[in-house]
């Protein structure tokens, strides 16, 4: 296993961070809290362009052929700047769900303009106290002679506002697993949208659906299979959510050790007391951990290899790392930490959320412990893998 970056990878995180500095500045990412799109136009545009709106698609419909530690590099810079957007949801998580669900119809309709900027799609996944396992899916689609009607709440769903399409996880039957996906307008009769405020005042919105009635043809895959497309995204993305998580720790790293080096107490830098300066050396000896797990996870997609118990791991180990150090970084700026003119505040509340957010950590840790204990954790190989 190298992990090294090539010559290709090296120029496109140069690409990626270079954007990111012109056009996801912290001005920006202020900017963007608790905006009501949350979608900073020129970042959008510039990720349009360079074809990071497409990363994640097959070359036939727009795609640029890149693999996981491609996307994996793309996604640490993408944390560096805690860049804004629904970059995330729309071009890793919807891509995903409707190439691995969506018929051919499907794909040609949607991928294409997903990948153009065109459109914008967004999961309906979790509900007001449910889990993020498949019996945390409660919201009904109860079945009727042209296709579905929805009835129920979803929260926690990223830039609904922005977003053309939603992709609703809604049960259809009585088994654990028996749930679909399937694509609703979001401004469709019956849904409503209810923004949401957060800990890291990203755009989230509650979404209602009153009798929302969904085509049989709006349903992504065979029916009663989407547990299945679903989780098997999932275990894909939260590799780059990993990234992110580890690109976020070492820019907040970095910040902090600018200010120890300028904030001078008793004649001298407070970098250069020890307690502050073996908080710091802590901080790069997980940070690298983090970093080589992570990218040993995307080396063990590239490959083909199982992510069952790396990509668990990836995410769980990386979102901790990010939280833990920015709460470093917090104590070493002082009272300085917690004011928001400071920006360091800025990643440790984004670190916090991501650490909550696209399976916790205990639900990773449930994960990884049913592959340690017996080796049958929920996905072993990725079933939709060509």
């Amino acid at each position: 296993m190298d992990l090294n970056f090539t010559e290709e990878q090296k120029i496109l995180r140069d690409m990626v961070r270079n954007l990111c500095e012109e056009h996801a500045s912290t001005r920006i990412v202020r900017d963007m809290e608790n905006d009501p799109l949350g979608v900073p136009p020129g970042l959008w545009a510039q990720m349009k362009d360079t074809g990071l709106l497409a990363m994640m698609l097959p070359e036939a419909y727009g795609g640029i052929g890149l693999d996981t530690l491609d996307r994996a590099v793309i996604y640490q810079e993408l944390g560096r700047a805690l860049a804004p957007g629904p970059h995330f949801v729309s071009s890793v998580m919807g891509s995903l769900a409707i190439e691995k669900g969506g018929s051919k119809e499907q794909k040609d309709a949607l991928l294409p303009a997903i990948g153009r900027g065109e459109l914008i799609v967004t999961p309906a996944w979790l509900e007001p106290d449910n889990g993020f396992g498949p019996q945390g899916v409660q919201l009904r689609a109860e079945t009727t002679a042209d296709g579905y009607r929805l009835d129920g709440v979803k929260r926690h769903v990223f830039y609904a506002r922005a977003a053309q399409k939603l992709i609703v996880l809604a049960r259809t039957g009585e088994a654990a697993d028996a749930i679909d996906l399937l694509l609703v307008d979001t401004d469709a009769p019956g849904v409503t949208l209810e923004q949401q405020l957060s800990m890291a005042s990203d755009t989230q919105y509650k979404v209602r659906f009153d009798g929302v009635v969904v085509p049989a043809a709006n349903r992504l895959g065979a029916p009663q299979s989407g547990w299945a497309t679903w989780e098997a995204c999932m275990y894909e993305g939260i590799i780059l959510l990993a990234a992110q998580a580890v690109g976020g720790a070492d820019r907040a790293l970095e910040i902090t050790v600018e200010y120890s080096k300028g904030r001078v107490q008793f004649d001298k830098p407070i970098g250069s007391f020890q307690a502050l300066a073996h908080y710091m050396s802590d901080a790069v000896a997980v940070i690298e951990g983090a970093k080589t797990l992570v990218l040993e996870a995307a080396w063990a997609h590239t490959k083909g290899k199982s992510i069952a118990r790396l990509a668990p791991m990836a995410k769980l180990f990386a979102c901790n790392t990010f939280r833990d150090v920015t709460a470093k970084c917090e104590q070493i700026h002082g009272g300085y930490g917690f004011t928001l003119e400071y920006d360091i505040q800025l990643f440790f509340r984004r670190a916090k959320q991501q650490q909550m957010n696209w399976w916790d950590s205990r639900y990773l840790e449930d994960l990884i412990a049913a592959e340690v204990l017996d080796g049958t954790g929920r996905t072993i190989e990725d079933p939709f893998a060509v």
